[in-house]
């Protein structure tokens, strides 16, 4: 392909499909053979991506990751114990020498960065054709290739309800008072922006003159302040207006908008002006730092806001409000702008890795990121930067998601991350009393009653001409009859549209009331509504609707305040019904996540006036009230041990975590739901001992999802993080943990995992702070299902009481990942080990003869780019796909690349699904159970052989599918004879193979997760 000659020596890229497409790469022995010319060569013109506006990460690392391994350039990572020093001159140079090496990639395929990463992620931006994109999805140089994406926005006295307030609580204790927690800290929260004029960020105007005890100032929109932690943060007021045509008579960002409590106001509009067109913008939007959504304000205040008192919201009086860290400074950097569709994220992705470089650059400690993320893989260019924020020593919090109660809906699955679910911790409750007599309660604000009025099923109220399925979730629109509505409590179903639109409709027809009613598991959520509402749990819903059908036209029902049902409490904390689930996808599921609750619904805090009805203050549901709540207890954490890490802070909310409770009582003890448990902070401030993680573990953990970071694979199950996870364990499974003490001490071992035996030191011992200690847990199955998750804790009680939950799954077998076989008939050994005493079912697929092409490459040297494309197909049902190239010289070097296509010709592709692209003469990548489809195959010639004028390859294309059926493929004996935690053999047999060939057949087993690839090459003789 023309166009990258200049920067093609580096490692390519992997995209995050090809993690999710369940790529692998291998590096098979140089044996280059005949070949039929069976697959269609396409022209490497034909061939591109969307155009599109992409981010393209390099391989070489980020200066936060830069350990000075080039002569050049004195390393500018952060030295241990030490601060990250953003600013120095060598920081400043790398980054310069980033830049010119990003522009150099870009020039040559002929475009131009609109923004540069070279801070948290070394990489760029830009507009690009599909033939550049797909020029620079195969160049080495390359790390990841991704499409700019747009992402999604995922208190009242929780301070109280956490333990923070009282002559016994954690800020008495730990700061001196509520005005001293999380002084000297900056949280830099990355979310829509903040609200200035609120209460909750009042400060002292910033001047030349430093003001505070950190000595803040201003000089035009420069800020400065001195930390706790002996540190800088160096950030800017950045002065702006408001869009044209907005409604609101405030206007951008002024300078007297920061004070001493915003330090810092950035914005990033570039992406979102770029694709969202004028007209679709919100009227409440703001082109500054100024929230036009109301989201960032909440989390903002949540983490950090100040004590405000008596604050009052649609006429509730709620008491005092405070963030966690009351006395930490905010910097905003707004990279969420509003749309008048409330259904699209409007979170850019690449402005979100421009705020990380600011962020990381100005010296925040801590930052708050409510916005979604991906559920499949840690292989995303946000998820990198997040990355190179950790290595800077900033903590982050993110939120887990809003998709819940469903498993393996969770996100943010990197462990340098502290991924937050949300749980409850105030009940608002009013009572439904039906014209039964029946009562129940549910969720709710209101504080008046209705007396017994009639109640109608808002889906036989539709409007003429209205769709049932609409009028039953209460659409605005006029899909409610306001002769049926009028007068009367409308019962609602909850989805779809917003909850608070339901009641907007409900009133809009006449309706007095409303009933939201759960339809399937869900949270409960007390919004402020038009109409008075009470919010039904899914196992109510279905006695209202039996009411309804029984009493037709005369049924009834009565609001009343508070619980009146005589039952017991309702029990807190639970973890709420919309909180995102583990196992992770991402990590084979060896990673467990979330990592920890806080409290996620009905929080109240500040927000932004024009977007919430003109409230100041507003009650929002979501992780992404959670998220921050962890954020601003870590600020506080961090404004007392100024010393500790941000992965120890991680560790001491995790370990004095606890367990959360379940909709009946009692105590849940799903890690998937609720990580550690709830946080519980006046015992993280001493946990005695630590589960930590760096430099080493995280480039690590990287090199183990494919990316090349120079650093030895560290495997998910292995993390040294402060739990304990695996997705499939036959019979036993080991782990090791190191702890880091701050104390001496003695601690007693306890593991306690359903259907599994264990053996572990019985006591842990410290010599004092500073101290190592290695524990390693070994699992035995006894009793627990088969494919089924196993859960439980890890416990040390001693000086301090610390828990780390843990999940395996036990599987019938684990297998080998392929065998090797020769001969037009023959067999092959496949040894394998089974968790259980019976017969084990082999399931047969293939064998499926290779598609194969030879080719030739010359003039290498000086046009590298000669490159070679193949159109293949997949078929329905395919169990495998491979794509083999094989060199044959072993000291040429060739690069292999698989992308999907939307069209037959692939003309169109759609993402990079697989690479392979070593310094090896032969590459190989794997897709397991590949969707059905078209796939562009690029061979993309590195160099030749020394003294070779050309390069001559073959390529496979192997499609294990329901036709592949050659050779009488058998596995014997069929099922095979197994014994629990033993060892045994059977075979793989065939026969009447065609003489010079290549084959691939997959054996599946039940209960297992990974087949076994059997790999048969006629050309060999046996």
């Amino acid at each position: 392909m023309p166009g990258s000659q200049p920067l093609r020596r580096a490692l390519a890229v992997l995209a995050t499909a090809a993690l999710a497409a369940g790529a692998l790469t291998g590096v098979p022995a140089a044996t280059a053979a005949g070949g039929d010319d069976s697959l269609a060569r396409v022209s490497p013109r034909a061939s591109g991506f969307a155009a599109g506006r992409y981010i393209v990460l390099l391989r070489a690392p980020a200066a936060t990751q830069y350990d000075g391994s080039d002569p050049r350039f004195p390393a500018t990572r952060m030295a241990p114990g030490g601060r990250y020093l953003a600013r120095s001159a060598a920081v400043a140079r790398y980054r310069a020498h980033l830049v010119t090496t990003q522009d150099a990639l870009a020039r040559s395929v002929g475009a131009t960065p609109a923004e540069h990463y070279t801070v948290a992620a070394n990489g760029f931006l830009a507009q690009l054709t599909g033939a550049q994109a797909l020029d620079l999805a195969s160049d080495r140089n390359v790390l990841l290739l991704s499409k700019e994406a747009r992402l999604s926005l995922d208190t009242w006295q929780t301070p109280d309800f956490l333990g923070l307030t009282g002559r016994n609580g954690a800020w008495q204790r730990q700061a001196g008072g509520r005005d001293n927690a999380g002084d000297g800290v900056v949280v830099g929260s990355i979310d829509s922006g903040i609200w200035p004029e609120s209460k909750s960020f009042r400060g002292q105007r910033l001047t030349r003159a430093p003001k505070t005890r950190w000595k803040i100032s201003r000089v035009g929109e420069n800020t400065r302040m001195e930390k706790a932690d002996g540190g800088v943060f160096e950030g800017r007021c950045q002065l702006s207006h408001s869009f044209a045509g907005t409604r609101t008579k405030a206007k951008g960002w002024k300078a007297s908008d920061c004070s001493t409590k915003i330090i810092g106001a950035r914005y990033y509009p570039d992406a979102f002006l770029a694709q969202v067109p004028r007209g679709q913008r919100s009227p409440d939007e703001f082109l500054s730092t100024r929230d036009g959504d109301g989201h960032g304000s909440h989390t903002a205040s949540t983490a950090a806001g100040d004590h405000v008192d008596h604050v009052t919201t649609e006429d509730v009086d709620f008491g005092d409000v405070s963030g966690m860290a009351p006395a930490a400074r905010i910097a905003s950097y707004k990279v969420c702008f509003s749309d008048r569709d409330e259904d699209t994220g409007d979170c850019f992705n690449s402005s979100i890795l421009s705020a990380l470089d600011d962020a990381v650059t100005d010296g925040v400690d801590v930052i708050n990121f409510s916005i979604s993320g991906e559920l499949d893989t840690v292989v995303d260019p946000v998820e990198i930067g997040f990355e190179g924020a950790a290595e800077a020593g900033i903590f982050v919090a993110t939120s887990a998601g809003n998709n819940g109660p469903g498993a393996s809906t969770v996100a943010h699955n990197s462990p340098w991350l502290t991924t937050v679910a949300g749980s409850t911790h105030y009940n608002f409750e009013n009572t439904v009393v039906l014209g039964n007599g029946r009562k129940i309660r549910g969720a709710s604000i209101s504080q008046k009653t209705l007396p017994q009025t009639r109640l109608i099923d808002a889906a036989k109220a539709a409007a003429p001409g209205a769709e049932p399925d609409a009028a039953a979730l209460c659409f605005l629109g006029g899909v409610l009859d306001p002769a049926k509505v009028k007068g009367r409590i409308v019962v609602c179903e909850r989805g779809i549209n917003d909850r608070v639109d339901k009641s907007k409709a409900v009133k809009k027809a006449g309706g007095v009331g409303m009933i939201l009613a759960n339809v399937a598991p869900g949270s409960l959520d007390a919004d402020f509504h038009s109409v008075p509402t009470i919010h039904i749990a899914d196992d109510e819903s279905p006695k209202v609707y039996r009411y309804l059908a029984k009493a037709g036209p005369k049924a009834t029902a009565a609001f009343q305040l508070g619980d009146t049902t005589g039952k017991k409490p309702t029990p807190i904390p639970q973890i709420a019904g919309f909180s995102s689930r583990g196992p992770a996808l991402a990590n084979d599921s060896d990673l467990l996540k979330p990592d920890i609750a806080a409290p996620g619904v009905s929080v109240l805090a500040a927000v932004a006036p024009p977007a919430n009805e003109d409230r100041k203050y507003d009650l929002y549901s979501g992780t992404s009230m959670a998220s921050p709540h962890i954020a601003g207890l870590a600020a506080f954490i961090m404004g007392e041990h100024t010393s500790w890490s941000p992965m120890q802070v991680k560790s001491a909310m995790m370990t004095t975590a606890t367990s959360l409770k379940g909709a009946n009582g009692g105590t849940v003890r799903d890690p998937f739901a609720q990580g550690a448990g709830q946080v519980q902070i006046k015992k993280a401030f001493d946990p005695g001992l630590f589960v930590t993680s760096g430099t080493v573990d995280w480039r690590g953990f990287l090199a183990a999802q494919g990316l090349p970071t120079g650093y030895e694979p560290v495997a998910a199950k292995d993390f040294n993080g402060p739990s304990m996870a695996q997705g499939q364990v036959t019979s036993s499974t080991s782990f090791k943990r190191k702890f880091s003490a701050d104390r001496a001490g003695t601690w007693k071992v306890s593991v306690n995992v359903r259907g599994f035996k264990a053996h572990a030191p019985k006591k842990l011992v410290s010599q004092g702070r500073g101290d190592k200690v290695n524990l390693r847990v070994d699992l035995l199955r006894t009793s627990a299902p088969l494919g089924r998750w196993a859960t439980g804790f890890l416990t040390l009680d001693g000086p301090t009481r610390l828990r780390l939950p843990i999940a395996v799954r036990p599987v019938a077998v684990t297998a080998p990942a392929e065998v090797q076989g020769a001969g037009v008939t023959g067999a092959v050994d496949v040894p394998i080990k089974a968790g259980f005493t019976g017969n084990l079912p082999v399931q047969v697929n293939g064998l499926a003869k290779a598609q194969s092409t030879n080719g030739t490459s010359s003039n290498i040297t000086t046009s590298p780019d000669d490159a070679q494309f193949f159109c293949v197909q997949v078929q329905a049902g395919s169990k495998l796909a491979r794509f083999t190239l094989d060199a044959a010289n072993d000291a040429a070097d060739m690069d292999l690349f698989v992308y999907s296509a939307e069209d037959a010709a692939c003309e169109v592709l759609t993402d990079v699904v697989g690479q392979s692209a070593t310094g090896s003469a032969d590459e190989q990548v794997t897709l397991e159970e590949p969707a059905a489809g078209y796939y562009l195959v690029e061979v993309d010639p590195f160099s030749a052989a020394p003294g070779e004028p050309t390069l001559a390859w073959r390529l496979d294309f192997y499609d294990v599918n329901a036709a592949a059926t050659a050779g009488g493929f058998q596995a014997v004996p069929n099922p095979v004879p197994v014994v629990e935690n033993q060892r045994t053999t059977f075979q793989a047999r065939w026969s009447g193979l065609e003489p010079n060939a290549r084959y691939l057949g997959v054996l599946g087993y039940d209960g297992a997760l990974a087949p076994t690839v059997v790999a048969v090459d006629t050309t060999v003789v046996p």
